[in-house]
């Protein structure tokens, strides 16, 4: 039977999650309820109470209901609600997760939703689900449902809503439950790819599809590199093709497409393969051009299109995001490698082209190489980054660590079972 975890606050809600926990039921699911609230008696009783979820947040109930400050005690109770959805998921026990509300509980579900895979069905029922929804869904699967009207008893209006609500969960947590159970697919990349890095991309996914991977293309716009690195901290990639490393040139300047502080770190903490280049580093993004900061307006400045204006980086800047990269992968505990193209980092960055600085691309390389820790081998090529050559030489490398690292675990994996045989005669 599949599972769904049912996240609210049951002293304001109770009514609306038990009609849910009967419609999917009807569904023919179980129903797992999380109480996250903080004040009133509950209304119907949780199978994990607000005790549970306030102590897995480091807190105590009693203190968050007595201390005034509703704010921290909803941030608190989300924190709370992400460590008990983390545990059920690794119990597993479950296949979805639902969350229904205004502002407090839709928080306090994305909160929860955010700490479990890409797959892994995520629904939240919400008055705020028509306005800006990116504080709720971010880079996550997250699935909102507008819910018309207040979720404040079930009316005519309400029970509509809330049974499709119903219908969908159980649904989706169904198709996931025989989908996991299935699983045996091939082996899963990650690789980053722009508008002016597409060859590249394509002739390295098609290098590696023909030797039985599934490459996922990641767009780096921002979310792009947010949801990559989600799918690596969940375990899903076998190896990471990082071509387009872009947004940290966002990050660094102030463009509008930054992926954050994190981006470039996961697959290195978690010991994932990793081939590295330099993508679009001779960019930051802006939308049109009256958009762009007053401070670049006398920068060189190229429009790609009428919504997307870019901004060549200088030789300074260059420099820094060596700097940023080499700290970053210095910080890996699995294979990594970094490939350079000489002569040019982008479509445009080549001669002839409107991104052509040789100076900025030599400060970039010279500051890589001088931090970058002298185990991790760096590979320059006479190309520029859409050479089939440059894209086929990242590839083989990555399926040449993907190889390397799975001999690596069978080797220790037998080497642990002739340990257990040696002690089993030995006893």
């Amino acid at each position: 039977m599949t599972t769904v975890v049912l996240i609210g606050t049951f002293d304001t809600k109770g009514a609306e999650f038990d009609f849910v926990r009967k419609r999917i039921r009807q569904h023919g699911a179980e129903v797992i309820l999380v109480d996250a609230g903080v004040l009133g008696a509950p209304q119907i009783k949780p199978t994990i109470p607000r005790e549970e979820v306030a102590r897995a947040a480091g807190a105590e109930i009693r203190a968050l209901a007595t201390s005034g400050d509703r704010g921290a005690a909803v941030m608190t109770m989300a924190r709370g609600a992400a460590e008990i959805a983390k545990r059920l998921y690794a119990e597993q026990k479950l296949d979805g997760i639902m969350g229904m509300g205004g502002s407090g509980n839709s928080s306090i579900a994305a909160a929860a939703m955010r700490e479990l895979p890409v797959g892994v069905p995520k629904l939240i029922v919400s008055t705020l689900a028509s306005g800006d929804t990116r504080p709720y869904v971010g880079a996550n699967d997250v699935t909102l449902m507008y819910s018309v009207v207040d979720i404040a008893g079930v009316n005519r209006v309400s029970e509509r809503i809330l049974s499709n609500a119903a219908a969908a969960i159980a649904g989706m947590a169904a198709a996931y439950a025989k989908r996991k159970r299935a699983s045996k697919s091939k082996p899963l990349i990650g690789a980053t790819m722009f508008g002016v890095t597409t060859p590249c991309v394509n002739a390295a996914r098609a290098w590696l599809e023909e030797r039985g991977y599934e490459v996922l293309v990641f767009h780096a716009t921002g979310t792009g590199g947010q949801s990559m690195e989600a799918l690596v901290k969940g375990g899903f990639l076998a190896g990471v093709l990082d071509i387009t490393t872009t947004e940290l040139a966002d990050e660094l300047v102030g463009g509008v497409l930054s992926a954050g502080p994190e981006r470039l770190e996961a697959a290195g903490k978690l010991g994932v393969p990793q081939v590295v280049s330099l993508g679009a580093l001779d960019m930051v993004n802006f939308g049109p051009l009256d958009t762009v900061p007053e401070q670049f307006r006398g920068r060189n400045l190229y429009q790609h299109n009428a919504a997307v204006t870019l901004m060549r980086t200088t030789a300074e800047e260059c420099a820094e995001l060596g700097r940023i990269i080499a700290r970053k992968l210095n910080l890996a505990s699995g294979p990594t490698a970094v490939f350079i193209p000489l002569k040019g980092v982008s479509m445009i960055a080549t001669q002839g082209k409107p991104f052509y600085d040789p100076e900025a691309d030599a400060a970039l390389i010279r500051e890589l190489k001088a931090n970058l820790r002298a185990d991790i081998p760096v590979r320059e090529m006479d190309t520029d980054i859409n050479d089939p050559q440059f894209a086929q030489a990242m590839a083989r490398e990555l399926d040449r660590m993907i190889a390397g690292a799975k001999e690596k675990k069978r080797r220790s994996t037998a080497a642990l079972g002739e340990m257990d045989a040696s002690r089993r005669q030995r006893g």
